[in-house]
């Protein structure tokens, strides 16, 4: 499974690349993976306040359903609407071209509460 650095990470599978006060948030490789093939994504509208490992929209897949939670607090600032027409964006690009949302991040300071990479790789490892 690929893994990143300089991302931050859930104990849920989401990641989060920051950029300046942005957060852009997408699922992991190892995500995708376990859910297979990705069929329908529900994601929040721009302007929606979400909180951070709060339930902020939905994944479906031809294996199962799965809550997409928000890595960090915050207002959404942008939606990815490639991924309305192409969910399985998802799978073949998780981490570029299938991000979901971009937020405007409330508090720096929950970024303490995510995993670096190394942290993320014993997590999936230990899975």
């Amino acid at each position: 499974m690929k893994v990143l650095e300089g991302l931050f990470y859930t104990k849920d599978h989401e990641w989060a690349r920051i950029e300046e006060n942005i957060a852009i948030i997408g699922i992991t490789d190892y995500a995708q993976d376990q859910l297979g093939d990705i069929v329908y994504v529900e994601l929040p509208s721009e302007g929606t306040e979400v909180s951070q490992s709060q339930a902020c929209g939905a994944i479906d897949s031809v294996k199962a359903s799965s809550e997409i939670y928000a890595p960090l607090s915050g207002k959404v600032v942008e939606v990815n609407a490639q991924i309305g027409d192409n969910p399985s964006l998802l799978n073949s690009s998780p981490y570029e071209d299938g991000w979901l949302v971009k937020i405007d991040i409330s508090s720096g300071e929950e970024l303490n509460n995510l995993m670096k990479s190394t942290e993320y790789e014993n997590l999936i490892k230990g899975a």
